[in-house]
């Protein structure tokens, strides 16, 4: 729990003291700034997702194989139907930065 707690913590200091510093000189004024984060956010956790989606069905795929080879080809198309779906989040969430991107003026 405490790396969790770190980990909190150090997001937020990085999502928080760029706006501060913003604040500070009146660049912040801007409305688009919304815009920007969204648009960043989007495609960064859309990412993080599918990687930790795809390592997992990667991982449990491979331990699958290993433990009953005769079933591999069952397996992998499953596991190429996965990795495509897996993927489409991601596809998703750049569609969505790019649509927010293009709000900024």
């Amino acid at each position: 729990m405490h790396k969790l707690g770190k980990l909190a913590f150090w997001t937020l200091a990085v999502l928080f003291v760029p706006m501060a510093a913003a604040a500070e000189t009146g660049a912040g004024s801007d409305p688009s700034w919304g815009y920007a984060l969204g648009a960043g956010l989007a495609v960064g956790l859309a990412g993080l997702g599918c990687g930790i989606g795809q390592g997992l069905t990667a991982g449990n795929t491979t331990a699958g194989i290993a433990r009953n080879p005769g079933a591999a080809g069952n397996m992998f198309t499953n596991f190429i139907l996965g990795m495509v779906l897996i993927e489409s989040i991601a596809i998703y969430g750049l569609v969505i930065g790019l649509l927010l991107q293009g709000k900024i003026s």
